[in-house]
């Protein structure tokens, strides 16, 4: 439906879009996650055709949105960051003019605005002038004018700005609501936003594409990066003679604290959970654990990890690599 192939955009000397490729497929709801200034609305804006890429191109339906731009549009609503509504407009007007912008015929035109009025909660404003209304309402004008026409992708830039939390529950729902007949493709610097209503999620950092898959798969991918940690009041020695009888380590971190306390971070073959075996070999050694426990990094960190540029592969792209052998490090000794 949509594809954005090796997608460049310079400022100057400053690269805003750094070589993006994906692909948008139909009856899906996509959530562009990145900081603020990581190229998502830079992105949405050559995906619409308001700018000009330097290099690459993204085609609509087939179509080049900057060769063939009323073709490609036909296919888009496009809600930007700043709503690009009219203050001297009322809502009605408003709609009217966005109505025949979009050629809508004129027979359809009145059940189109009612429909999307009635949808953005927007029917007690319709008659008021743009400026007089609140940024949370201006908001719902703009986003009524881009599902207006009922195209087959809505691309929303940061849609529940300036929005109370009852009205970002009910845009959300409604942006459930347009999924099951639309393409969404929504942007955010929240995470949470896009977990809530997205299935399928593309992290960009610095203009670049550094994961993407469902919420589901980067949440089992982060499997993988979770550790099991324990606290015993004995040296190093006598902590790494015990793990030496627990099977399926492999890796672990050590750190001493005061009073002869030993911190041990163990990493295990295939993310297994091995608390149990660990606890028994412990008391079997009548060795007590003040603290043994199972961390997971969530998918929070990794979004900071990834758009901190701490992360220089894709985690879509990555693999949990394990080639059998234990690795100890910490204070230099081996298992």
């Amino acid at each position: 439906m949509i594809e954005v192939q090796n997608l460049v955009k310079m400022y100057g000397d400053h690269t805003a879009v750094d070589h993006l490729s994906f692909r948008i497929e139909k009856g899906h709801i996509y959530g562009l996650l990145g900081p603020n200034g990581a190229g998502k609305s830079t992105t949405m804006n050559i995906m619409t055709g308001y700018l000009g890429a330097t290099e690459g191109k993204v085609l609509i339906q087939g179509h080049d949105i900057l060769k063939e731009p009323e073709l490609a549009k036909k296919s888009i609503g496009y809600l930007p960051e700043q709503p690009p509504v009219y203050m001297d407009m009322t809502v009605r007007e408003y709609l009217q003019f966005a109505a025949e912008l979009k050629k809508i015929p004129k027979k359809e035109r009145e059940k189109q605005m009612n429909d999307v009025i009635r949808m953005t909660g927007i029917r007690e404003v319709e008659n008021r002038l743009i400026q007089n209304l609140s940024k949370g309402y201006r908001q719902r004008v703009g986003l009524a004018q881009a599902i207006l026409g009922f195209p087959e992708v809505i691309i929303l830039d940061e849609p529940t700005v300036g929005l109370d939390p009852k009205q970002i529950i009910e845009i959300r729902e409604l942006i459930r609501k347009l999924s099951k007949k639309h393409t969404i493709i929504l942007s955010s610097h929240i995470l949470a936003e896009i977990r809530e209503v997205c299935d399928y999620i593309m992290i960009i950092s610095r203009g670049k594409l550094v994961a993407s898959d469902t919420p589901e798969n980067l949440e089992n991918r982060l499997k993988s990066s979770r550790h099991i940690e324990l606290q015993a009041k004995a040296p190093v020695t006598r902590v790494q003679e015990i793990l030496k009888e627990v099977s399926g380590i492999k890796k672990v971190d050590y750190r001493k604290d005061n009073n002869l306390m030993t911190t041990a971070q163990i990493e295990t073959r295939n993310a297994k959970d091995i608390r149990e075996e660990i606890f028994t070999a412990f008391a079997r050694n009548n060795q007590p654990l003040t603290t043994l426990s199972l961390s997971q990094t969530t998918l929070e960190e990794v979004f900071l990890e990834l758009t901190q540029g701490k992360y220089t592969a894709s985690l879509a792209e990555q693999e949990i690599r394990d080639d059998g052998k234990e690795e100890v490090t910490g204070d230099g000794s081996d298992l």
